[in-house]
């Protein structure tokens, strides 16, 4: 029987509701996401180098971005595709966070380089090609550091949850959901943004839920309607790519946004937020002492 369908039982026992009813809380240094706060998640899709990154997180954080998003290792369907610049990569994330106090997101690709990686980033993401690395999640899991999960590309909820449960049966209950689109028929847009999986999730699971409509749409033009809309269903944090020159990005220029559009997007979220019932969290509140690790 579909898991998704069962009473009063599912097979993703710790991320359920039946485990747990109320709502998880993940605390990433100062802030949380899954309160009453909703928090944006701001950066390139790849960092390219130390000026680009920086230039990218001082503008995200001046629009009210709390975290820092930007990829040092690059999963791309290509071989010959920039792959990213990896522990490089990592110390300009390191900078950036110095100078800017925004926590870190990147991701982590193999078990070869969680130890690494965690030793720089705040939260380890789980691309979406990876959500069923089991070894990698466990793996993952044991460093204690919040996990940002993103969804499979063909992967049901219930697939997805399942995933989740590989982490918090370590003993990590610090799980984030990404909602970044899966594939259909419709070849218009990249992937096809689910944004009826976040009510679904709220009602199954107590995890928090993020949603990347970047990935998910493919379009920059596409991004803020889609990030609007996901505060509209719920969405307790969002994930949103922003490039200084979107045009001469290495990777994913044409769904991220300039620092321009991104300050009138955050904006029309905090609008958003208030008829939501929620608050758009600031990057300018008091989020307290982050730990550096040594940088470039």
């Amino acid at each position: 029987m579909n898991g998704l369908m069962q009473k009063g039982q599912t097979l993703y026992r710790l991320a359920s509701r039946n485990f747990k009813a109320a709502d998880t809380v993940v605390r990433v240094g100062g802030i949380t996401i899954g309160g009453p706060e909703i928090h944006v998640v701001a950066g390139p899709c790849a960092v390219e180098s130390r000026e680009q990154v920086l230039e990218a997180a001082e503008q995200v954080k001046k629009a009210g971005a709390v975290i820092l998003r930007g990829g040092a290792y690059k999963p791309r369907t290509s071989p010959y595709s920039f792959q990213g610049l990896e522990e490089i990569g990592l110390k300009y994330l390191a900078r950036a966070r110095e100078k800017t106090g925004l926590y870190i997101v990147t991701e982590v690709m193999d078990t070869r380089s969680v130890e690494l990686v965690s030793s720089y980033a705040d939260i380890l993401q789980i691309g979406s090609r990876n959500m069923q690395n089991f070894p990698l999640l466990i793996e993952a899991a044991r460093t204690g550091k919040p996990i940002l999960l993103k969804r499979g590309i063909s992967s049901t909820l219930e697939e997805w949850l399942l995933a989740a449960e590989y982490i918090l049966k370590e003993g990590n209950p610090n799980v984030i959901l990404c909602e970044r689109g899966i594939r259909t028929f419709e070849t218009y847009t990249r992937n096809t943004l689910d944004l009826s999986a976040v009510p679904v999730l709220k009602k199954l699971s107590h995890l928090p839920v993020m949603v990347d409509p970047s990935h998910g749409t493919g379009e920059a033009c596409l991004v803020a309607p889609m990030a609007k809309a996901a505060v509209a269903a719920g969405a307790d944090a969002l994930m949103i790519e922003v490039h200084p020159e979107p045009a001469r990005a290495l990777s994913d220029g044409g769904q991220s946004l300039t620092p321009e559009e991104f300050h009138g997007l955050m904006k029309g979220l905090a609008v958003m937020g208030r008829a939501a019932g929620r608050k758009l969290g600031n990057s300018k509140t008091d989020r307290g002492e982050i730990k550096h690790v040594s940088t470039m």
